[in-house]
């Protein structure tokens, strides 16, 4: 953990080192985020509903599901990134220190600028909540924080299967965004506005349905299921195969040779 939290200083010391750059970077992450906002924003001008969810309803989703995948693209961005490690061969001489691979690439490249859009996703959070009147209690502020952290825990996993592609291919930049990209841009839709064998493909392949659908459920009191508050924590389960297929695939890396 020591040696992560050096990666973390080094990668916020160089931030501050092109000060012009950080700025226009940082409006160019604002005008981005909110051209996501504007596009669910839009839609909803045109339909009052979506599959029986109102705007701010699905607004709650999308800000659950980006505020994960932020958090990844801050944090993992060396696992979403991985490809680079490969062509440049600069994974073999991760290979040679004494230290985790998984959190040697975590440290590889921390993207602090991403935080914009995490900030957004809060912000957006905050703003269905306040529009839903929902009822809280405890046990839906646990769901809400269980749906939050499962989020992070998704992307993680998926970050993870994106790079272990990268062990057969080299560089997977179009699984990766299929399953990053592409997944993000359904799942922050409540998983009930598709058919059952979409639904069925993410709630058993890829999980997002235990992070944004059946959780979602219980906090709308669209379901007094009980057992949809703890769903997302399967998530955390999810992780251990996405691990494992990771650490397999180090294992049988022969470099490319760069």
């Amino acid at each position: 953990m020591k040696l992560y939290i050096t990666y973390l200083k080094l990668h916020l010391k160089t931030l501050f080192e092109y000060k012009l750059s950080l700025i226009l970077s940082i409006i160019a992450q604002t005008f981005i985020i909110y051209s996501f906002y504007f596009s669910l924003d839009s839609l909803f001008r045109k339909f009052n509903n979506i599959g029986g969810y109102t705007k701010y309803e699905v607004l709650l989703t999308f800000a659950i599901v980006f505020f994960g995948y932020s958090v990844n693209e801050v944090f993992a961005r060396g696992i979403d990134q991985f490809d680079e490690l490969i062509v440049t061969g600069d994974f073999d001489r991760l290979l040679t220190r004494p230290r985790s691979i998984i959190l040697q690439v975590l440290g590889y490249k921390i993207q602090y600028i991403k935080i914009v859009r995490l900030l957004f996703s809060l912000v957006v959070l905050i703003i269905s909540i306040t529009h839903l009147g929902i009822k809280w209690n405890i046990i839906k502020v646990i769901t809400l924080l269980f749906m939050l952290l499962s989020s992070i825990a998704i992307f993680f996993s998926i970050f993870l299967i994106a790079a272990s592609y990268c062990f057969i291919t080299v560089q997977g930049l179009e699984v990766r965004n299929l399953l990053t990209d592409g997944g993000k841009n359904i799942a922050q839709y409540p998983m009930g506005v598709f058919n059952k064998v979409v639904r069925n493909i993410f709630t058993f392949i890829i999980p997002y349905s235990l992070v944004n659908y059946y959780p979602l459920l219980y906090i709308l009191d669209k379901t007094n299921n009980i057992y949809n508050i703890f769903l997302p924590l399967l998530v955390f389960i999810y992780i251990i195969p996405c691990i494992l297929i990771f650490n397999k695939g180090t294992k049988k890396y022969l470099s490319t040779g760069s």
